[in-house]
């Protein structure tokens, strides 16, 4: 596929005008997001990515649209996976709601500039060592076994929010840092000193987060396509409308309980794809003597179709567990009220139908993991023992600001 120079520039041109005009036109004003305002910004961002997606079939041929809509699918459904993270993030340090859009873009901004590094990079081994595929393969496959371990146990979670309160304590260390914030800035002078608040703590937490999402990234999309044009594209239009849809369906996150799952098969396909792709284009000599080794590839058409299917499939299940798990609880808190049993019985017998339990196994997870996360936050010098006022972004109830 050959793009040229200007398209390539004209496409930076784009992504960095959409983060400007997102900068300036929403985050600049600080607020929190209606539903609806939410919804249509979502919607815009879908069908400029989706119109891209048409523009590269009608131009380069449906092979390499087909490519380019395969990698942004799958880079939508790891993102949306991504703000489990993000949420975590933002409840741990207690970010006020007004203030979280701000944050959310810098974090976009870290991950598109870090991604397109690691893109150059990738695109120049792979133009040179074709047995960087099995390497790719064996990443996915480890990916997809820590999804799904992850979606039956709370302990990869417990184990990365604690590693993350270890690096932030580490910060705090080595760089002089206030307890406070100050609006959305990120450095505070108190006393004369010139002191980094926690909303800087946030960014920096936000920024490593990136840097290891781009690992389960990478791999995923260049399973998909090897075209660095396609690959770039897929990863920028799929993070530009990750604000949005943060404030969108993030009423929805612990619903989906089954998205790990989902992600877990649709990075094993892509293993095996790239595993097939890496056979079929074979140079290495201890396996068939250095030559192709005659298998099928996956046509990018199946590739599309995996992906679309088990991301439906994982949603659909996903939101119709949780609302019967919601009414099994209901119907238990009814009929524990209805017997004349005492309030703590009655609350004993709630405790089924509540968030935790309804959300099943990721609701688990994300619980264990706020808690890991709470040290965190407890590093940076939030008091984690505080009341917290709802209306106010997680805040303290009684912190003044």
């Amino acid at each position: 596929m050959h793009v040229p120079l200007w398209v390539w520039l004209a496409t930076l041109a784009a992504v960095i005008g959409m983060l400007v005009f997102d900068f300036v036109g929403h985050a600049r004003d600080p607020h929190e997001p209606t539903l609806r305002e939410s919804a249509i910004w979502s919607a815009g961002y879908i069908a400029i990515a989706l119109l891209f997606g048409v523009g590269v079939g009608v131009f380069s041929g449906w092979q390499y649209g087909g490519e380019y809509m395969a990698g942004w699918l799958t880079e939508k459904a790891l993102s949306v996976d991504n703000l489990f993270v993000f949420l975590l993030i933002m409840t741990s340090f207690a970010v006020p709601k007004i203030h979280q859009q701000k944050v959310l873009l810098i974090g976009i901004a870290i991950a598109i500039v870090m991604r397109g590094a690691f893109i150059a990079v990738g695109a120049v081994i792979i133009e040179q060592f074709v047995a960087v595929f099995y390497l790719f393969a064996i990443i996915l496959f480890w990916l997809a076994y820590s999804q799904i371990k992850g979606a039956l146990s709370a302990d990869d979670e417990d184990e990365k929010d604690a590693g993350d309160s270890r690096l932030i304590r580490m910060v705090r260390k080595v760089l002089p840092t206030s307890t406070e914030y100050d609006g959305a800035k990120l450095v505070t002078r108190i006393d004369g000193k010139r002191l980094l608040t926690p909303m800087a703590l946030v960014i920096v937490a936000i920024g490593l987060t990136d840097l290891l999402f781009a690992f389960d990234s990478i791999p995923a999309i260049f399973g998909l396509t090897q075209e660095p044009f396609l690959v770039f594209t897929a990863n920028a239009f799929a993070l530009l409308g990750l604000r949005q849809l943060y404030f969108l369906i993030g009423g929805l996150l612990e619903r989906l309980i089954y998205l790990a799952h989902g992600l877990s098969v649709i990075l094993a396909f892509i293993g095996v794809k790239l595993t097939l792709h890496a056979l079929h284009e074979n140079n290495v000599p201890f396996i068939n003597g250095g030559q192709p080794v005659p298998v099928p590839e996956v046509p990018i058409w199946l590739s599309l179709l995996v992906i679309t299917g088990t991301i439906a499939v994982a949603a659909i299940a996903s939101l119709v567990v949780s609302r019967r798990r919601a009414a099994e609880g209901g119907g238990a808190d009814d009929a524990s009220v209805a017997s004349g049993s005492s309030g703590a019985e009655a609350s004993a017998g709630a405790q089924p139908g509540t968030g935790s339990a309804g959300t099943g196994s990721a609701g688990a997870d994300r619980s264990a993991g706020a808690d890991a996360a709470g040290s965190a936050a407890d590093g940076s010098g939030e008091r984690a023992d505080e009341p917290v006022d709802s209306t106010s972004g997680g805040r303290p109830a009684d912190d003044g600001r």
